[in-house]
């Protein structure tokens, strides 16, 4: 059986209101980057969240031979970690704290870390994103963006089968969101790891994705290689929107919007 993540009928309602519908995806293999993208209120997000088990869903969730969907929130926690758009607000603890806090929750043995190695881990994570200098600085006094870059530095820790982050660079200038993207990529290939990222930039899902799969009204639009994905015939139907594609330097898809439909 494939070792990768698989999305079978998953189906996920609020209340009355369903917001994902009857959406599968084959097996997105070890070492490889999916971005999901879509219009505002696609169900991208919710989708997420539905994968990490923090979302009530139908369906079914599947890591290799493992049912997900099967699991207990925490049991899952150990193979698959989601990063949110935001850290939640008023917490009272450093970096590096907050850090050695995810990689407590996350042992997938279950034995736990010593403090040393709890330490030398989160030191390494924040120093592969480039925050080692925040490490003794409370969460509160944080930039949205920096507490973006510690909520990948506590992803980057725990050391997942499968990454799950929502909109990791929404809050990060231009430099960073590359430096993220290509933190993320390396990660996947020198890991073998499954990373799943909603991205609104277009051209940063063309240019690190391996596959982009296309969210609409809650249903999948379109799945594949950015070159058999985004066309203009796509971005008329799914955003509205009239583009011209081109190459960039680094020879992956750019997306040029003219106008609105």
């Amino acid at each position: 059986m494939s070792k990768g993540l698989s999305i079978h009928n998953a189906n996920v309602s609020y209340g009355r209101r369903q917001i994902v519908h009857d959406l599968s995806l084959p097996p997105l293999p070890p070492g490889s980057l999916t971005a999901l993208i879509g219009p505002n209120g696609a169900g991208k997000s919710t989708l997420l969240r539905a994968v990490a088990g923090l979302e009530k869903m139908q369906g079914v969730v599947r890591l290799g031979d493992l049912d997900l969907s099967a699991m207990s929130v925490a049991e899952r926690a150990r193979r698959v970690t989601y990063m949110p758009q935001n850290l939640p607000p008023g917490l009272s603890l450093s970096v590096m704290e907050s850090v050695i806090a995810a990689l407590r929750v996350a042992n997938v043995d279950g034995i736990p870390l010593s403090g040393d190695a709890c330490l030398r881990e989160a030191f390494e994570a924040l120093q592969r994103i480039g925050i080692a200098h925040l490490a003794d600085q409370l969460l509160s006094t944080l930039s949205g963006g920096q507490r973006q870059l510690v909520s990948l530095a506590q992803l980057i820790a725990r050391r997942p089968q499968v990454m799950l982050l929502d909109e990791p660079t929404s809050a990060l200038d231009l430099n960073y969101q590359l430096k993220v993207m290509e933190c993320v990529r390396s990660l996947v290939r020198e890991h073998n790891l499954i990373a799943v990222v909603v991205l609104h930039d277009i051209n940063l899902a063309a240019r690190f994705a391996d596959r982009i799969a296309v969210l609409r009204q809650g249903r999948l639009y379109a799945s594949g290689k950015a070159d058999d994905v985004l066309d203009p015939l796509l971005f008329a139907e799914v955003y509205r929107v009239q583009v011209r594609i081109e190459r960039c330097s680094q020879q992956s898809l750019q997306v040029l919007v003219d106008g609105a439909v």
